[in-house]
């Protein structure tokens, strides 16, 4: 087979990262493998996922792409990769030489996390805008003296239920502009932000003290993690969140703070003609975005945009917008919400616009279609019959945690750069069952697997449940597969959520030393514009 890419040096990619144009540069290894060490600016594009979140990474097909993996039988999956990126139809596809070793060797420094850009640049902002904060035990002694302050927790409603700091309301970083007045009315109560470590405290403070609220506010030093590291006790199943409606009085104020806000980063606001040439342009990316709330945007939400809530896009922002030097456009519904998070995008180095929602509804993308059709499935029936075959292979595609916690008998954990060495000793006339938390996925490692030449590969039509209907029988295993073989999982991370302090010390650790970590022409992206002195150590720093 011809190859349908170039072989390029990492000095090449670190040019090209800076040259102003826009570039793709993908790391399909799996999550385990990019969170121990991936270049700066790498988004995370499993290629285990690689066909179903490709399009939404990078929607234009002839940008300049840039795969690297973990350089391993002469970076064998980013090869694969990019002949299935081919057959997609994107016509500038690159593998960098030598995969991630490849660019240590170069001299250039691989990052351990994820979102590492996003945190970086909170801590940035952190020193630019000189944000206070408060200690866990300050906070604690504050309450335990029932002094007055309002606590919001600036992640997910989702991740507050789970754990939070006890007292705190639900209000992710997105929605705090457009509900900080319903939640602090009182302009003498000081605001406490939280979050599990610090990026989002940060970044929800500085929102608000940016946008105008005459409160003091102030972000909790090492969110959650620091609360644990105290010593002191969590509150689980919390059900405290933001309310759902703003009364027009609270409205009309923050949308004057957020319009004099928009004023000052020069935020340019398209009607549906311009909005549409950005999306139309052959030669820039352009990212349609909706960062209201998931309930919002299922009700009437813009159909050709891309639900992606604000306060994660600030946190996560690799995992929306996989195309350095693209341009952003946010459907404004309210006057609040998009353009205050315009400004921090505007100030991560993001070219961003506006677009009014009367006016985003004309808007219209094409769609493209992907590769990897479910077909070959199998419903219980026909999974019954088959128990007890010789030479049937059954290999379940979840997550190496879901497989630990219950799998069909007999049945073996594996992720699709892994198969063929999985199914190493099968026949190619085996037969080989795939179930996966979705058939979508689960088809990408059919399509794998025929093309190599197994011709018996079948998907079990609703994953798990259809080996519960056949009625074979679950069992765990705590220590199968071995830590070592669990590349979907990053333990550096999750790690610190479970308990280990340990974890949650060399977590704090690593966010507050990213900037240390980085070159000049890493930090030269962000554009941080912050009133403080603190600026000035930014400025220092792309020079130095």
């Amino acid at each position: 087979m011809t190859d349908s890419f170039s072989l390029i040096s990492a000095t090449t990619v670190r040019e090209w990262l800076n040259d102003g144009d826009e570039l793709a540069l993908f790391d399909v290894r799996e999550a385990g493998e990019f969170g121990e060490g991936h270049p700066f600016f790498a988004i995370p594009l499993p290629y285990s996922r690689l066909e179903l979140d490709v399009s939404r990474l990078a929607p234009r097909r002839n940008v300049r792409v840039v795969l690297l993996d973990d350089g391993a039988n002469d970076e064998a999956i980013a090869r694969r990769a990019a002949r299935r990126l081919h057959a997609l139809g994107y016509t500038r596809v690159f593998v960098l030489q030598g995969g991630a070793p490849g660019w240590s060797a170069a001299g250039y420094t691989l990052f351990k996390g994820v979102n590492v850009p996003s945190k970086t640049f909170g801590e940035l902002v952190e020193h630019a805008y000189e944000t206070p904060r408060v200690s866990a035990v300050e906070l604690a002694r504050l309450q335990a003296e029932g002094k007055p302050l309002v606590l919001l927790d600036g992640r997910t409603v989702e991740e507050h239920r789970k754990m939070t700091i006890p007292g705190a309301v639900s209000c992710p970083n997105g929605e705090l502009a457009y509900r900080i007045g319903a939640l602090a009315g009182d302009p003498d109560t000081p605001v406490v932000i939280h979050c599990a470590g610090r990026t989002r405290s940060i970044i929800g403070a500085q929102l608000l003290r940016s946008f105008g609220l005459p409160n003091r506010v102030v972000a909790l030093e090492n969110g959650t993690q620091g609360w644990a590291l105290a010593g002191l006790t969590f509150e689980h199943g919390s059900e405290r969140r933001y309310p759902d409606t703003v009364d027009e009085r609270t409205l009309a104020d923050a949308r004057d703070r957020a319009s004099r806000l928009a004023e000052r980063f020069s935020l340019k606001t398209l009607d549906a003609k311009r909005a549409q040439a950005w999306l139309d342009a052959t030669d820039r990316t352009t990212y349609l975005l909706d960062i209201r709330s998931a309930d919002e945007f299922a009700r009437d939400g813009v159909r050709a945009a891309v639900h992606a809530p604000g306060g994660q896009l600030l946190q996560a922002t690799d995992q929306t917008i996989g195309v350095r030097n693209a341009r952003v456009l946010l459907v404004d519904h309210d006057g609040v919400r998009a353009p205050v998070i315009a400004t921090w995008l505007v100030q991560l180095g993001i070219e961003t616009a506006l677009v009014p929602a009367q006016e985003a509804n004309a808007l219209h993308r094409a769609v493209v279609e992907t590769q990897g059709i479910a077909e070959g499935l199998i419903d219980a029936n026909e999974l019954r019959t088959l128990r007890g075959t010789h030479g049937l292979h059954l290999i379940d595609l979840r997550s190496s945690a879901a497989h630990r916690g219950g799998h069909p008998e007999a049945a073996r954990w594996s992720i699709r750069p892994k198969l063929p060495d999985t199914l190493e000793s099968a026949a190619r006339s085996d037969r080989i069952v795939l179930f996966a938390d979705s058939t979508e996925l689960a088809a990408l490692a059919a399509l794998d697997l025929r093309e190599a030449g197994y011709t018996s590969v079948s998907i079990a039509e609703a994953g798990l449940d259809t080996f519960n209907q056949a009625g074979y029988p679950l069992e765990a295993s705590p220590a199968s597969p071995p830590d070592s073989e669990r590349i979907d999982y990053l333990f550096f991370v999750h790690d610190r959520h479970e308990g280990n302090l340990d974890a949650a010390r060399a977590y704090l650790a690593w966010e507050t030393g990213l900037i240390a970590q980085c070159a000049p022409d890493e930090l030269q992206h962000f554009r941080i514009d912050a009133s403080s002195s603190g600026a000035d150590l930014h400025r220092e720093l792309t020079r130095s």
